[in-house]
């Protein structure tokens, strides 16, 4: 039996990188799919085509997640759509790397616009959906640097470290409702997003000082967030999964 089979799950930034990674696995496991993407129509309806694909039902929302109005919109679609939803990833999220002295506001805000205020409001819609039901799954997309910062990364470390603890405190605030809230902390994996940052010469190099060898891929965060959604992790809350070949241990 898939681990998801019959579930719905909303997947926010779900055009690329983690996002469209966890949509297709969560598909591939049996689960219906909402894509949530801000500007790449070309790239969600490229995914959508994809999960019909394997037999599942899939619709793409565009929202910008940063704005209320669109975070609510988004998951009246998704229930429109499908009745009901299961899974909550909230994956959108945007960086700037820099120095921080060197960053305008304007940076700053964005960051703190999308990282943070993105999952507060797509979650405030969707939790009175899955209290009435007694039982959910919502996963936040942090990072490695919400744990231990970085250089050049000070604003976007700190929306991820207000994920974790939000994670946490959110957690035991709805648990007696049977609603799970746990992370997944990404770090030394490719994405389109941090190209920048891992340019093919310097993965090798950063491949190295990892224990692993080895950098990771965005399919890797995705089998994370799968077992978070599934069964086995039903006894899992308030929990942060490190996915980096190692590269943080304490």
């Amino acid at each position: 039996m898939m681990r998801l089979d019959g579930q719905v799950a909303l997947v926010t930034g779900a055009s690329k990188g983690f996002g469209r990674s966890t949509a297709l696995l969560f598909a591939q496991e049996g689960a219906d799919v909402i894509i949530n993407y801000r500007s790449s129509g070309e790239e969600a309806a490229k995914l959508v085509a994809e999960v019909e694909r394997l037999g599942r039902r899939c619709v793409a929302v565009q929202a910008d997640v940063s704005d209320e109005g669109q975070a609510s919109r988004l998951v009246e679609s998704a229930i429109a759509a499908f009745g009901r939803i299961d899974v909550l990833v909230n994956n959108a999220g945007v960086m700037e790397v820099k120095p921080f002295a060197e960053q305008t506001p304007a940076a700053w805000e964005a960051m703190i616009a999308v990282n943070i205020f993105g999952p507060l409001y797509v979650t405030r819609a969707v939790l009175p959906l899955m209290i009435e039901r007694g039982r959910g799954s919502i996963i936040n997309l942090a990072s490695q640097l919400g744990h231990v910062g970085g250089e050049n990364f000070a604003v976007y470390s700190g929306t991820k470290g207000f994920v974790l603890a939000y994670t946490k405190s959110l957690a035991r605030e709805v648990g007696p409702h049977g609603i799970r809230v746990n992370a997944v902390c990404p770090g030394s994996i490719v994405t389109d997003m941090n190209l920048s940052i891992f340019p093919p010469d310097r993965q090798a190099q950063k491949a190295q000082e990892l224990p692993l060898r080895h950098m990771g891929d965005p399919l890797d965060v995705a089998y994370a967030a799968l077992y978070l959604a599934a069964e086995e992790s039903k006894f899992m809350t308030g929990q942060c999964v490190d996915v980096n070949g190692g590269s943080t241990m304490a």
